[in-house]
């Protein structure tokens, strides 16, 4: 696995069940994965050298992060198999290229939905331009069309953005220029008044094989995934079923190999496809504890050609809290404490160092009552990075909001 951060640290765990030597290109020894893979090798995934030496000493690689570079994958594709493949990881580089051919098969009517409306832009007449396209038409009652302001309008980087970074929620002109000042590739899209975020994660081996995990529900705060509840409440059974079935074609129609998320707006009974990731992700976590085949072994399973696990949960209901970073890093005086009041409730922490907002861990929880465990997960993460219970993110419900 190219990457050390936390999501290959829990595919190690998962390969040794596997009986599968796992390796992984580490940019320092300090890597939450380094610290605890015995194949652990030193190296930049930016380097050619680097990476091919990696790559040509494995069976098969696969990735914890989507920032190799296409020329470099390349030719590792020329020595190894690389699942999944550099013209799958460009539709995660590249959000132009992913809104493109998302949109193309939303038109066919391959997949039930469609992007949020976009523009790639490059000067303040093509924001403004965007901006006022977004002003609705008289006597129309689309989903999206503003009541006649054209402000706020999203810019996001077409490349490199994650956990919020990359997005700017522009209120003005000035606020647009001055993400225009950074001169980077951009894309304009509406703001979405979405109902809920929903997530779907998807497996595909190379043989075709698929599989797809319950829809999600996510919660986010400060464009950072706070909360996962699994399955997603109070969602239609039918939508969910759509949901799945565009996270299968997609994974499908892009050669996916692995482990496909597929973030997505609800806006009443319409789908909008926000984000892909090919990894295992965030909206997955809470599968080591609750789900008949965590999506670590499963993202394993689906690279190395092997028959898919089981996707079920095993619970009712499960509830994923992050733990964030605050201003103590002394996560583990504060552990004994959370064991001790919720014995239940089973922390991940990941060995990063504490910086406030990053996420250091997670606490999952599960059980019949969704109430409960919101409230049981939400303190235990709380109490983990700030050392109090206040302001945990279940003390109230959550309203929805717009977002990009």
């Amino acid at each position: 696995m190219v990457g050390a951060g936390q999501l290959a640290r829990m595919t190690a765990q998962a390969a040794i069940g596997l009986g599968v030597e796992f390796r992984v290109l580490a940019e320092s020894a300090s890597d939450s994965a380094a610290q605890v893979c015995a194949g652990t090798v030193i190296g930049d995934y930016k380097s050619a050298g680097d990476l091919l030496a990696f790559g040509s000493g494995c069976d098969v690689v696969t990735f914890d992060h989507e920032h190799v570079p296409g020329v470099h994958l390349a030719v590792l594709e020329g020595l190894r198999p690389v699942r999944p493949c550099r013209t799958a990881l460009r539709f995660t580089q590249d959000k132009r290229s992913m809104r493109e051919r998302l949109s193309l098969l939303s038109a066919k009517g391959v997949i039930a939905a469609r992007c949020p409306k976009y523009q790639p832009v490059a000067s303040m007449d093509e924001v403004l331009g965007f901006a006022r396209s977004r002003a609705r038409p008289r006597g129309s009652d689309a989903v999206g069309w503003s009541t006649g302001d054209v402000w706020p309008v999203v810019l996001k980087a077409t490349s490199g953005g994650y956990d919020g970074k990359g997005v700017w929620i522009c209120e003005d002109r000035d606020a647009a220029a001055e993400v225009l000042s950074h001169r980077i590739d951009l894309i304009a899209e509406e703001l979405v008044p979405f109902d809920a975020e929903l997530a779907v994660l998807v497996a595909r081996s190379p043989s075709g094989q698929g599989a797809a995990y319950p829809v999600v529900q996510t919660i986010q705060q400060d464009g950072i995934c706070r909360e996962v509840i699994a399955p997603a409440p109070g969602l239609d059974p039918d939508l969910a079923a759509v949901a799945q079935h565009v996270g299968l074609t997609i994974a499908a129609e892009l050669g996916v190999t692995g482990l496909l998320a597929v973030e997505l707006f609800q806006v009443g009974g319409e789908l909008l496809v926000n984000e892909l990731a090919m990894r295992p992700h965030n909206c997955g976590h809470w599968t080591i504890d609750a789900a008949v085949t965590s999506q670590f072994e499963q993202h394993l399973r689906a690279v190395l050609d092997l028959p898919l696990g089981s996707p079920e949960p095993m619970a009712a209901h499960a509830v994923m809290v992050n733990v964030l970073g605050g201003d103590d890093a002394d996560l583990h005086g504060r552990l004994p404490h959370v064991q001790a009041a919720d014995p239940g409730a089973r922390v991940h922490l990941y060995g990063k160092p504490v910086r406030p907002g990053r996420k250091v861990g997670h606490v999952t929880v599960v059980g019949d009552n969704l109430a409960e465990l919101r409230e049981r997960a939400g303190r235990a993460a709380t109490y983990l990075s700030l050392g109090t219970d206040n302001g945990h993110p279940a003390a109230a419900e959550h309203e929805p909001q717009p977002g990009p």
